[in-house]
């Protein structure tokens, strides 16, 4: 099975820096769903992992997380694509749980789910984080410049031999193309 594992904030959609507080407040980046649709299309699974210290901080509620997930997965089936799991992680940084990315317990989940070997996953995030977690359990780390991305690249924290690319739309380019660098 090919599996691309995607962080949501800054990835799939804008990252206001602030939690997302409903479904009208999920903005899509520009590409991103078609992205996800070429994905699907091309026979490619699609998960989402992504971390919602929100609700463990009492802002959001778990009912209006799942609102927002539903105008994701309506808004990627708009465009032929398909989410098939959205992990979260409801936890704050200071619950040291491990589902938390940079923990990998939302990876173990999706790869438990989809009947998935881990190391045959890419992992595309926008953030250290994302990146330590495929480390971790031995998926293909991919970032995308859209989000916290570029800023993470520009920290120089010894990234450099990490696919890099504009944003998800360009990240799936790479991976569809067999004779690009992200080629699967």
């Amino acid at each position: 099975m090919k599996l691309v594992v995607l962080d949501r904030d800054g990835v799939i959609n804008e990252d206001p820096g602030t939690p997302i507080a409903g479904p009208d407040d999920f903005v899509p980046l520009p590409g991103s769903l078609e992205a996800i649709g070429r994905l699907h299309q091309h026979g490619w699974h699609v998960a989402v992992a992504t971390n919602q210290s929100a609700i463990g901080r009492g802002v959001l509620a778990l009912d209006m997380l799942h609102a927002i997930h539903r105008r994701m997965h309506e808004l990627v089936k708009e465009v032929g694509g398909r989410i098939d799991v959205v992990a979260f992680c409801p936890h704050k940084a200071a619950d040291r749980c491990d589902c938390r990315k940079p923990a990998p317990g939302m990876l173990y989940s999706i790869a438990s789910r989809l009947d998935v070997a881990l190391t045959e996953v890419v992992m595309v995030g926008d953030s250290l984080r994302d990146v330590q977690a495929a480390m971790a359990v031995a998926a293909r780390p991919m970032l995308v410049r859209t989000g916290k991305g570029q800023v993470t690249l520009d920290d120089n924290l010894g990234l450099e031999h990490i696919p890099a690319h504009d944003d998800l739309a360009a990240c799936v380019d790479a991976l569809l193309d067999p004779d690009g660098e992200g080629a699967a």
